[in-house]
């Protein structure tokens, strides 16, 4: 929830500047904390050990604190509610957010009360015994007070109304369609209940000898727990086969988007096997999903129509994030407590959302799930009496059940196999292997081997679809730039590439033409056949004499330099006639559509254009100038005394959004700020009417042109400088220039380097070295040579082994100056101290500030440098443009029969047959993706930070590797040369 709120904050409170806004990243990110004006901060950084974040939370003095989600407090006895309670207490005013204010029992209300009105309702020992039915219970013989119950709700319901305003959907949202749940109960196969049955019969045994009180209550209860929970694992397995022929059976409707939400590992993964196995388009949420690439996940479910299934964790993904663009909700398994479950419901059933949604709990008889459901109810009752003061249940109508009888056919699930049962078996053979290849590339002419290769369009991944789907029928403009699974790609990019693709092809282009946007790329580029395309407008477009800018033939003036049309000696744009192009080369036509960036880039600032009108003499007034038609009810103004023109803007990346706030050239902050890609989509709303105007909106629109022709790291290295700037291009210029070039041949810091550098840093300005590690040891001892814990009295007779031993501990080797203070490890700069009565562990200490701390860990560690990259390119090639991730998500979660077939039609055909059964066998990451240094580490490019970083596939790192390794061995081979040889001119000279 970190990445919504400062997204609706942005937003919706324009007048706060993007360094105003930070989001904590770790316990000891607390340096921007004092200087900020808005902080946010999850529940999983609300920790015992973080004695630094705790201290500047509560020395901040919040004028105002909103717990999201306030549930998170319900227990009196997590470390979060002891930490939350006296920041919400101090602040001068506090807001607690929840929809589910009690989950299922009254006992998860009085964290929350406590907090906001301390001894409103007594001390906990009344609370309990007054509403939750305390009692005493003898686990064993130890006897404890069980708070679980529920009494009095009547009474606690009308003193919650005093200090909680509860509103109902129904109440405030009146114009939301209605939600309907339905309830399908099915027969499980009888193969898949022996499992389960057996676990029941244990059940009933154990409860009876319960009931019967001949062993004690302790150790049996503790049983009965321990067997419901494996009961609730495989109810989990033995429906998955039902649930999979029950997702396939929705999947037969092409034009339903909906989401299916599960619980156990098990049952995602067969959902995720039952969608791959119809060729569906997905995204999937669990635990294992970063929080900031799940935002990236629901913005391509929202935008992309071809994802029509989100597979989500009731957990991981049940509150927070928004999916309106599915109309129906599936839930393969029921959860515990009501809340989470309405919750999850309401993912679709929100602010939004346009049609009715149907819920569908999939009940198998028998199991497990018949037991919840009315234990479901039950709770719900009691929190529907608590907080709404009337009994609710979980309503749903119960579907016919012999319309799902052929549910009760389906295949036995059974999780995937380990790769060490298949580490013996043959998967892919040679034969199979060389099957791969198309008879039909004998008959085309040959392309160079590495596009043949790299080749990233997505028929690559599903052939069998192109096969039957025939012409891709013509697109939209907010169709082209939302193409799946590159959403991060430059949309001019991807528009070229299916140029590209189609010039390759022929007549065959017609069919992939977004709109008119295709036509208006074609009209700087030649065919294949070198014949000028068939211009999308009347007329041609002409070329600007002043900054060669190539504009729309309706444009009386240049939408770049505003110099008007004719004037210095401005010339009639054609196609090339002398292109050189090779036939039937790629390459050659990708040369051909590059020859005119700037028309090129006025493809994003276009959407298709209306037949112009007969009235050619105010071509101006029915389309702006840039290319925008007007919408209805929005007249674009030529000039308005009410509203002002700018000659230019100054603009600022957010850091955690992908917003642009506005300045003006003064530096003078707007208080509005954008999405680009929402300009691209021609959606205006979040700017405010003195856009309208030409002038106004040309200037925005030729940002936006610049951003997108950066790459998603350049985009990044802007957003983290947090600088104005006019341009964004020449701002990454500068920025690179302000930064110290790094020229090491070492790929990264190791724990040697530091205690170097922490010992220069001891001779030069005075003071001693310690060895810190993770675990807690006393921050003010110090390190000398013997290892034993003394001060270091003269830093320059240490002993010379003295880094070895920092290398071989666990910890490094850090310099501490004069006056006591820490220094960073990574600039060697004090760092931050807690208080003297607050004793902080020395690990924290390490660094100065945040970005020390991710510029250290970039440089030192491979696995953060490589969750940092993919945070930035989500895994696509940056080369050929191939979502190497998804691929590799497809294959880790695709059955075993269906994961050759998918290795079968992709570029891993190439790859060596080992390599191949290992994909199969264990799929991980690092066989689908490479982080690639741009510059070479042996060229000094070592050590470095992300922007010398990059994304390949496989395939492209495998050939950029083998570039390079032959590079090296001629350079060695001349430096040899030159070492060992002699000049023969030498023998010539007569002594």
């Amino acid at each position: 929830m970190k990445y919504p709120w400062t997204e609706e904050i942005e937003k919706w409170i324009p007048e706060l500047g993007p360094e105003e806004i930070i989001v904590i990243q770790n316990k000891t990110d607390v340096g921007r904390i004092p200087t900020c004006k808005v902080a946010i901060l999850g529940y999983g950084l609300l920790t015992t050990d973080a004695v630094s974040l705790i201290d500047t939370l509560n020395n901040q003095n919040f004028k105002v604190v909103i717990v999201d989600e306030s549930h998170y407090m319900k227990s009196r006895n997590a470390s979060r509610s002891k930490i939350l309670l006296p920041l919400v207490q101090k602040a001068r005013r506090a807001i607690l957010l929840t929809g589910t204010p009690a989950l299922g029992r009254p006992e998860e209300l009085f964290m929350q009360i406590e907090a906001l009105f301390p001894q409103r309702f007594g001390t906990w020992t009344d609370y309990s015994k007054r509403y939750c039915n305390a009692h005493m219970r003898f686990f064993g013989r130890r006897p404890q007070w069980d708070c679980r119950g529920a009494s009095n709700l009547k009474e606690l319901h009308q003193l919650l109304s005093d200090i909680m305003i509860r509103r109902l959907k129904n109440e405030v949202l009146t114009q939301l369609p209605p939600k309907i749940r339905q309830r399908i109960p099915f027969d499980l196969p009888a193969a898949s209940a022996k499992e389960l049955n057996s676990s029941f019969e244990e059940w009933e045994k154990l409860m009876k000898t319960l009931n019967s009180g001949a062993a004690e209550t302790g150790n049996h209860f503790l049983q009965v727990m321990g067997l419901i929970t494996r009961m609730f694992k495989q109810t989990a397995v033995a429906k998955a086969g039902a649930v999979k022929d029950y997702i396939k059976v929705m999947l037969q409707n092409e034009s339903l988007k909906f989401l299916v939400f599960a619980h156990h590992l098990s049952m995602l993964q067969a959902c995720t096997e039952a969608v791959i196995e119809n060729k569906t388009h997905y995204i999937r949420i669990d635990g294992s999903v970063p929080s900031s690439e799940r935002i990236h996940l629901v913005n391509q479910f929202q935008k992309d129509p071809d994802i029509r299934v989100a597979i989500l964790s009731i957990q991981a993904a049940g509150q927070g994030l928004t999916f309106t663009a599915a109309t129906h909700v599936v839930f393969a398994e029921l959860y515990w407590d009501p809340g989470h479950i309405k919750q999850a419901e309401d993912r679709a059933h929100r602010i939004g959302q346009c049609s009715s949604v149907n819920i569908h709990y999939l009940i198998a008889n028998g199991t497990l799930d018949t037991l919840m459901w009315g234990m479901l109810n039950r709770k719900a009752q009691v929190t529907g009496a608590t907080l709404n003061g009337r009994k609710e249940q979980l309503q749903a109508e119960n579907s016919d059940k012999e319309k799902w009888d052929f549910l009760q056919f389906a295949k036995v699930w059974t999780p995937n196999e380990s790769s060490e049962e298949l580490r013996d078996e043959v998967l892919l053979t040679h034969f199979e292997k060389e099957k791969q290849h198309d008879i039909r590339s004998f008959f085309l002419p040959k392309l160079k081997k590495r596009q043949s290769v790299t080749s990233c369009d997505d028929s690559r991944l599903f052939p069998e679809r192109n096969a039957e789907e025939g012409p891709a029928p013509k697109r939209t403009a907010a169709q082209a730039t939302s193409e799946y699974g590159s959403d991060r790609e430059p949309a001019l990019k991807r528009l070229k590439s299916v140029v590209v693709q189609d010039s390759c092809g022929g007549q065959g282009a017609k069919s992939f033409q977004p709109g008119q946007i295709t036509a208006s790329l074609m009209q700087g580029a030649p065919k294949a056949n070198s014949q000028p395309a068939t211009p999308a407008l009347p007329g041609e477009g002409w070329q600007c004499g002043f900054c060669t800018y190539i504009n729309n033939s309706v444009l009386p003036y240049c939408e770049m330099c505003e110099n008007p049309q004719g004037s210095n000696d401005s010339v009639s744009h054609t196609p090339s006639e002398d292109s050189h192009e090779e036939d039937g080369s790629q390459k050659g036509t990708s040369k051909e559509v590059g020859t005119d960036p700037d028309s090129d880039k006025e493809v994003l600032a276009q959407s298709a254009p209306d037949p112009l009108p007969d009235n050619k003499e105010e071509p101006a007034e029915m389309e702006g100038r840039d290319g925008h038609t007007p919408q209805p009810g929005h007249e674009q103004l030529k000039s308005s005394s009410a509203l002002p023109e700018y000659e230019s803007f100054m603009f600022c990346a957010s850091k955690n959004t992908d917003r642009i706030h506005l300045y003006t050239k003064d530096g003078k902050q707007m208080n509005c700020n954008f999405i680009p890609l929402d300009i691209k989509l021609d959606l205006w709303e979040d700017l405010p009417a003195d856009f309208q105007l030409k002038q106004n909106r040309s200037l925005i629109l030729r940002f936006v042109r610049e951003w997108s022709s950066l790459t998603a790291m350049k985009q990044r290295v802007i957003r983290k400088s947090g600088q104005l700037f006019c341009s964004p291009i020449l701002a990454f210029e500068e920025i690179i220039k302000q930064q110290t070039k790094q020229n090491s041949n070492k790929r990264y810091i190791t724990k040697e380097d530091v205690a170097v550098a922490s010992l220069e840093m001891v001779k030069k300005d005075g003071g001693h070295v310690r060895l810190i590690t993770k675990e807690s040891m006393d921050p003010s001892a110090n390190y000398s040579g013997d290892g034993a814990c003394v001060p270091l009295r003269n830093p320059c007779t240490a002993p010379a082994n003295l880094t070895v031993k920092a290398l071989t501990s666990k910890g490094y080797l850090q310099a501490v100056n004069n006056e006591g203070n820490p220094l960073c490890i990574s600039c060697q700069q004090p760092t931050y101290q807690p208080k003297p009565e607050r004793q902080g562990n020395a690990w924290d200490s390490r660094f100065c500030s945040l970005t020390c701390q991710e510029e250290f860990w970039i440089r030192s560690d491979n696995g953060y440098l490589r969750a940092k990259v993919f945070e930035t390119e989500h895994g696509v090639c940056q080369l050929c443009h191939l979502n190497a991730h998804e691929l590799f998500l497809r294959l880790r979660d695709a059955p075993k029969g269906e994961k050759k077939n998918l290795l079968d039609s992709t570029w891993t055909s190439k790859l060596p047959l080992e390599q191949l059964n290992e994909m199969i066998r264990n799929p991980v990451e690092g066989q689908f993706w490479q982080v690639d240094h741009i510059k070479p580490v042996y060229s000094g490019g070592g050590q470095c930070s992300l922007n010398n970083l990059q994304t390949l596939c496989t395939i492209c790192h495998r050939e950029r590797t083998a570039r390079q390794a032959k590079e090296r061995s001629q350079v060695r081979k001349q430096s040899l040369a030159s070492k060992y040889g002699s000049d023969i001119t030498r023998f010539l000279v007569k002594l």
